[in-house]
């Protein structure tokens, strides 16, 4: 039998090729949205996790049959937001979590998860969902965030 070495990366690490909080990396892991392995105290998340959470499938998987349902597809989007004040921020995260609550067409679930950093006046909100209902909510946040709607913060075009 073939001994295959894999490589293993902490949360952190993984919080850092991600662009994101190492809770929110803890949080994908309590809810199963990403692998891990304990050990001792700490998770450990092998390559092939990590690809999966952030890559498509391989393209040497089966061809498509006509016949079959469409297969899960899933958006995740990282959005930051800089110079954006904690009143703002507040308001942005309470209306992208009523946004991603509310009734839709689709019974795929959008999940959101925002986290601001104040020393850095720093926002993400990271977002999971099918395609065209995470298009719908970051326009929303781009309307949100555009000129004369309070948020305080300019767009570079």
């Amino acid at each position: 039998m073939e001994h295959e070495e894999r490589e293993l990366y902490s949360v952190g690490e993984v919080a850092e090729r991600l662009g994101l909080h190492v809770r929110t990396v803890r949080n994908y892991v309590r809810d199963g949205r990403l692998k891990a392995v304990r050990i001792g105290k700490q998770y450990r998340i092998s390559r092939e996790d990590f690809e999966a959470l952030t890559s498509l499938p391989a393209a040497d998987a089966a061809p498509a049959d006509p016949d079959r349902p469409r297969g899960h597809v899933e958006v995740s989007s990282i959005v930051q937001i800089d110079a954006i004040g904690p009143d703002a921020a507040s308001r942005l995260a309470t209306l992208v979590t009523a946004a991603a609550g509310s009734p839709r067409d689709t019974t795929a679930p959008l999940r959101v998860q925002t986290v601001y950093d104040k020393e850095r006046a720093r926002m993400k909100i990271v977002v999971l969902g099918d395609p065209a209902t995470t298009a719908d909510l970051l326009q929303l946040v781009d309307g949100a965030l555009g000129p004369g709607n309070g948020m305080g913060v300019t767009h570079r075009d």
